[in-house]
């Protein structure tokens, strides 16, 4: 579904990601790791186009995204969660869905995204739908953000570091609609540093040194590089 290709991008003139390279097959969870300030949110925001890549391909579909404008990319069924999560904090759960709402040509309500759908998938969503998105809990706007992104009907989601500050039992919650959200057909690239909360949902793996992949495999794989956690993970 998506062939990230040797890509190279700046911040200025600080060469940010010097030859990044991964895939994601269809309907997996794929969890991106790494320290901060080694390029991970740069990786996500070059495939969304928020970042232009000066190097390199990327195929959502065979099709190539760079040089695309992130409305672009967008519309061809790549969602982004974005780190500070920026829902609508004045409105209600249920009208924040409603922002993020686009149909999806030739759905139906099994593969459409819908605030239904939503409520149906994540309970804990509408529990809270005439809350104000301000008096969420961090873990209930993650979700939030998230099931925005959803109401897009995108085949991809790039989420950015979704457990970031979370209690424990939060982070389950998050890991777990995100589990949901690769059982409904959509596949994931999630950003984050906990690897042994994301190794429970995760399919694949891949971890970034500065600017560049170090390691790429399964759970069993990443158990046993002790070296790689050590060197690229571990504080």
């Amino acid at each position: 579904m998506l062939e990230v290709k040797d890509i190279h991008s700046y911040y200025g003139k600080s060469h940010v990601l010097q030859g990044v390279s991964l895939s994601l097959s269809e309907g997996e969870l794929v969890c991106l790791l790494g320290r901060n300030g080694v390029g991970k949110s740069t990786t996500l925001k070059s495939i969304m186009g928020l970042v232009k890549p000066s190097e390199g391909n990327i195929l959502f579909r065979g099709q190539e995204l760079i040089g695309k404008q992130p409305y672009e990319v967008a519309r061809l069924g790549v969602g982004y969660v974005p780190e500070d999560r920026r829902i609508f904090r004045s409105l209600t759960v249920h009208e924040n869905l409603l922002m993020g709402m686009r149909n999806a040509k030739g759905s139906d309500r099994n593969t459409g995204w819908t605030p239904e759908r939503v409520y149906e998938k994540f309970p804990k969503l509408k529990e809270r739908r005439n809350n104000k998105g301000g008096h969420l809990s961090g873990g209930e706007q993650q979700m939030l953000t998230v099931a925005r992104t959803l109401m897009g009907n995108p085949r991809l989601i790039l989420v950015d570091e979704p457990t970031e500050g979370l209690a424990p039992l939060i982070v389950r919650d998050v890991l777990e609609m995100l589990a949901a959200v690769r059982s409904s057909g959509v596949t994931v690239l999630m950003v984050e540093q906990n690897f042994k909360a994301s190794i429970k949902v995760a399919d694949r793996f891949y971890i970034m040194g500065k600017g560049h992949m170090v390691f790429e495999g399964d759970t069993e794989a990443l158990l046993a590089a002790e070296g790689i956690r050590k060197n690229y993970l571990e504080v």
